[in-house]
């Protein structure tokens, strides 16, 4: 989900049909129902892959729609479908099918939260895109990046040699926390204004080759570390800052305290 796509300089939102953006939209929607196909079939691996591949083209789209001017209303509409297709039915699919089967009604339940929390993500990313201000952040989990960390979960387990279904509380309480963080208040880091890559481009094409040949030696390890770290910022910039003012507040209260105790002393 991109939040910048639909809109032009002006800030206002084009109609109209645009081709080359929508086809990547497409192909990111074909990704998910493969996904979702291959899930029903038991081929967990096939399943992470394409909703990973769909990853990368909603990544796309609206980058391009944005270089070659062609943003729209439709776009906009057309991408929340997708990516509710693709990051939500298609992981929580995923997710029931290889770990949560076991769980029952408990297992079923937490798949279609995770669906539901996908979707009332993407309304509430839809209806406070156009008044967000801070863009160099998310309000909650981007759904993508929920969907990455399923999809890494089951290429990790393939990687140990897990293969088939497998019944642990892990997988249970991951799909539970990621469907809270989705619809939380928790911010995360959008990587969309990084000046950084604006004032050193080629530095910022050295180290994003650097990245794509770290992940290339171990692709299966390398993505899920780098997707739980993502997931884990969020809590844990929250966490940091809570602790922060906590000690905060201490210094202030001695501080008052010594003030007190110095002014009944003289």
């Amino acid at each position: 989900m991109d939040e910048y796509r639909g809109k032009d300089k002006t800030g206002s939102t084009r109609r109209g049909f645009y081709l080359l953006p929508n086809l990547l939209t497409s192909a990111a929607l074909f990704s998910g129902f493969y996904a979702i196909i291959a899930a029903f079939q038991g081929n967990h691996q096939r399943a992470a892959i394409g909703i990973l591949i769909a990853g990368v083209f909603d990544g796309l789209d609206g980058r391009v729609a944005r270089l070659t001017k062609t943003t729209s209303r439709f776009g906009i509409e057309y991408d929340s479908l997708s990516d509710l297709i693709a990051f939500g039915v298609a992981p929580g699919l995923l997710a029931y099918s290889w770990g949560l089967q076991g769980y029952g009604r408990l297992g079923w339940i937490a798949a279609f939260l995770y669906v539901g929390t996908t979707a009332l993500r993407l309304a509430r990313f839809n209806s406070l895109s156009t008044s967000s201000s801070d863009k160099a952040y998310f309000l909650g989990l981007p759904c993508p990046s929920a969907a990455a960390m399923v999809a890494s979960s089951v290429l990790i387990c393939h990687h140990f040699g897990l293969y088939g279904p497998v019944q642990s509380v892990f997988v249970l309480a991951m799909i539970y926390v990621l469907s809270f963080l989705m619809v939380s208040t928790v911010r995360y880091f959008s990587f969309k204004e990084f000046p950084w890559f604006q004032r050193h481009p080629f530095s910022s094409m050295v180290g994003v080759i650097l990245a794509i040949a770290v992940i290339a030696i171990e692709p299966k390890v390398t993505l899920f570390i780098m997707v739980s770290a993502y997931v884990m910022s969020g809590p844990a910039v929250v966490s940091i800052r809570f602790f922060k003012n906590h000690i905060a507040r201490i210094r202030q209260g001695r501080e008052s305290s010594n003030i007190r105790s110095s002014s009944h002393g003289e």
